[in-house]
């Protein structure tokens, strides 16, 4: 099954969307695809997922860098950037824990998760046996993210979703992006 089929699966996209894609689909073409036809939650949806997990956290981090967030939004996306410059487990799971301890409540809380849930466990770090991240999960943070940057200014929220896309399109390489 080729990439952009199964991200479209794993993200669930709809089923307009859906009929929209073809196996023999660049990730690049697919997302333009549904950004033409106006499905753009599903364009970001598969364009997260297609994006490999570093690049989608730091096309997220791009995206709230050029925002006024409050501290609490800052302070996440410092520790996703902080993932992003540095992808280890410690800055990991620090993203991980302040999302969680934000009760994925706030649009920094998101974007630090899409960092933390994008490897090592869920589990608190005092439990030996791993739980791992579904592989998809970084993606749905990423949109869950996107979303709450593009609700900042809820009369302009259509038109900076989809701005948000344009900048991340360069960041596919046609068939090499497999969101792992």
């Amino acid at each position: 099954m080729s990439s952009v089929m199964q991200a479209s699966i794993q993200m669930e996209l709809s089923e307009p969307a859906s009929a929209l894609l073809r196996p023999e689909m660049t990730a690049q073409a697919a997302v333009q695809a549904l950004v033409e036809a106006g499905q753009v939650q599903d364009a970001l949806k598969l364009l997260a997922r297609l994006l490999p997990k570093r690049y989608a956290v730091a096309w997220l981090c791009q995206c709230a860098r050029d925002q006024t967030l409050n501290p609490e939004d800052r302070a996440g996306a410092s520790l996703a950037e902080k993932w992003v410059r540095e992808p280890n487990e410690s800055n990991r799971r620090a993203a991980f824990e302040f999302a969680t301890a934000g009760g994925y409540k706030s649009a920094g809380a998101w974007v630090a998760a899409a960092a933390g849930w994008s490897g090592g466990s869920l589990a608190p770090a005092a439990q030996e046996t791993p739980v791992p991240p579904a592989d998809h999960l970084t993606a749905c943070a990423v949109v869950a993210a996107i979303n709450m940057l593009a609700a900042l200014d809820v009369d302009t929220f259509a038109a900076r979703r989809a701005g948000f896309i344009k900048p991340a399109m360069s960041l596919l390489n046609g068939e090499g992006a497999t969101g792992t």
